[in-house]
């Protein structure tokens, strides 16, 4: 294949492979600790502060600057928030309506409770399928379909 301006096939193959690392993203995700924090629109407490993340709350941590993590949060939004107010200890937020959990990752299982939109809950085990076991912070478990919950 010849492609204008590009004399070595080494070019092409190195752009190619280039292109395909930038695609892989590995998504990382961490909830704010046990305090509260503050989110701001630069990496420096000078910055505009934009909101108050409650504790749990799930983000995906976009980049690490410093003592500062660029993070999205589930409506898409970016900010900036100091490193040390997030853990690793995962939770979800559910973003539909009324998510039901059951008792075991199937949708003819019986229902253990609903949850709300905006609920928080306790990634209980590691992500593995299309269902996430989950902890609701009043003690009741079960699985919800990863698609009605933001953060997994």
């Amino acid at each position: 294949m010849n492609f204008p301006g590009i004399k070595s096939p080494r070019v092409v193959t190195f752009a190619t492979l280039l292109l395909a690392a930038a695609a892989v993203h590995a998504v990382e995700f961490r909830a704010i600790g046990a305090a509260p924090a503050v989110l701001y629109d630069a990496p420096s407490a000078k910055g505009i502060k934009v909101f108050v993340a409650p504790r749990g709350m799930p983000v995906e941590v976009i980049l690490t600057y410093g003592e500062w993590s660029k993070v999205r949060d589930a409506v898409g939004g970016l900010s900036w928030v100091e490193s040390h107010a997030l853990v690793s200890k995962r939770s979800v937020v559910v973003t539909v309506a009324n998510a039901k959990i059951r008792s075991s990752a199937d949708e003819a299982a019986a229902i253990v409770f609903s949850a709300d939109k905006g609920v928080l809950l306790d990634l209980a085990e590691p992500v593995s399928s299309s269902w996430l076991k989950v902890k609701h912070r009043d003690g009741q478990s079960g699985y919800v379909k990863a698609s009605e919950v933001w953060g997994d």
